[in-house]
């Protein structure tokens, strides 16, 4: 049934008002030829009609082409794929493109396995390593009780990243709240078992490897696909009420470890010189000892070689004896020995042979006097 277009009074108005007059009004579409266009264009891709199956086919081949294309994926070198089917692990893809059947069958996730991630323990902000600052403390995390029941100040950060990245993200909800209360609670035992001044002075780097391990294996037991790559403490201190009488007692004993050293050093000293004059000593008489010996010996292989010249000369070796023996005798004598059979026959007996020897030239030499006898 076509509309009637013609003015409410059945005139011809052409669109006019219904006086006839007024200006045009615009023609509404034709419903009956929209709805027959319509259908047409249904009918081409009906099965009946011409071309429609084939038509089908194609777009269906074509959108489920591009479907699959959709599932290929590229996986970043800092990245681990872990392909999913229907929710379940399928496989896991390296670095570089990789193919997957895409939502809503199949989905991807690509966790960073090679980034080191920071978790704070006892404060918040910071730029991280042993000088980072701590610019927001947490006292309900820092606060902890050494095993000699005092408190103590520490914040520390634990660095982490993914080593299995299935367990990484089916095992565990929230990794960095599991990381952290993971580090609390092992820094706390190993703090409760440790005494204050251990923890403060040589017991850092001990406390540090051993925080680290514990991490470990609380991460492992819960499976968390987590490798603990260091921890870093970053502030040990008493609590800020008492670190004013803290550091009073620090510089007592600063007083005293250095009285200490000096008593030790001067310990050391006199020691080491009484060690010293001793070895002197000691080797003093060991050469004293040597150098008795050797004589002895010397004595003795001298004596054995006399005597067995004796055995062979014995009146050649006897005179010898005693020549030796006068001359060591008399020669230190203040003597002069003339005999009477030979050239001493001449000498005048009052003549002072032994002042003359010894005179000095400025003592004169008095006449008649003789402090010498002479042997006859």
């Amino acid at each position: 049934m076509a509309l009637n277009t013609q003015g409410p009074w059945g005139g011809g108005g052409g669109g006019q008002g219904p006086w006839g007059g007024g200006p045009s009004r615009p023609q509404p579409p034709d419903i009956e030829e929209l709805l027959r266009r319509s259908q047409d264009r249904f009918k081409r891709f009906m099965p009946g009609g011409k071309g429609g199956a084939r038509r089908i086919i194609i777009l269906a081949v074509g959108a489920l082409l591009v479907w699959l294309a959709t599932g290929f994926y590229v996986v970043q070198p800092e990245e681990e794929g872990v392909a999913l089917i229907f929710g379940k692990l399928s496989k896991k893809t390296p670095p570089g493109l990789n193919y997957n059947l895409p939502p809503p069958i199949g989905d991807v996730i690509k966790p960073k396995v090679t980034r080191i991630n920071r978790v704070q323990i006892g404060f918040r902000g910071g730029t991280g390593g042993v000088s980072a600052t701590a610019t927001s403390p947490v006292p309900a995390e820092s606060l902890m009780l050494t095993g000699d029941e005092n408190i103590i100040d520490i914040q520390f950060v634990t660095l982490w990243r993914i080593r299995d990245a299935e367990k990484y993200l089916f095992n565990i909800r929230n990794p960095d709240s599991s990381v952290k209360d993971a580090s609390e609670a092992a820094m706390r035992e190993i703090i409760g078992k440790s005494e204050f001044e251990y923890v403060r002075t040589q017991g850092r780097v001990a406390i540090e490897q051993e925080a680290r391990e514990l991490i470990q294996k609380i991460l492992d037991d819960w499976g968390a696909g987590i490798q603990v790559s260091d921890v870093q403490l970053q502030k040990i201190d008493p609590p800020g009420n008492v670190l004013d009488a803290f550091r009073d007692v620090q510089a007592a004993r600063a007083d005293k470890e250095r009285a200490v050293n000096e008593g030790t050093a001067y310990r050391n000293e006199v020691v080491q010189r009484a060690q010293g004059e001793a070895a002197r000593i000691t080797n003093d008489a060991e050469a004293y000892k040597a150098e008795r010996i050797a004589v002895a010996n010397g004595e003795a292989s001298r004596f054995l070689a006399v005597l067995e010249q004796y055995r062979n000369q014995k009146e050649v070796t006897r005179q010898r004896i005693y020549l030796d023996t006068m001359k060591s005798v008399l020669g230190g004598m203040d003597k002069v020995l003339i005999e009477n059979n030979r050239d001493g026959a001449g000498v005048v007996p009052y003549l002072p042979l032994p002042e003359l020897k010894n005179r000095s030239p400025a003592v004169p030499t008095t006449p008649g006097t003789s402090s010498a006898g002479s042997s006859k």
